[in-house]
């Protein structure tokens, strides 16, 4: 499993816009699409909110991919 750990630098960012910061997809459309499909989960669950806000210390996975935020 590929594992990314990615700096938040505010608040919390929206799950569409982390995967394409993160570099998963090419665009926060093509990342609400992949969220809207199911095969997103957040901290284990699978999450279908495009725009579900996520926050330091939580975990994303897209298949083989593990998305660790982390604050900056």
């Amino acid at each position: 499993m590929q594992r990314i750990e990615f700096e938040l630098d505010r608040e919390f960012v929206e799950l569409n816009q982390l995967l394409k910061l993160a570099g998963v997809c090419d665009s926060g459309g093509a990342g609400k699409a992949i969220v809207a499909s199911g095969a997103v989960r957040v901290d284990g669950a699978v999450e279908l909110r495009k725009t579900c806000k996520i926050r330091s210390g939580q975990s994303v996975t897209l298949g083989e991919v593990e998305i660790r935020v982390v604050a900056g």
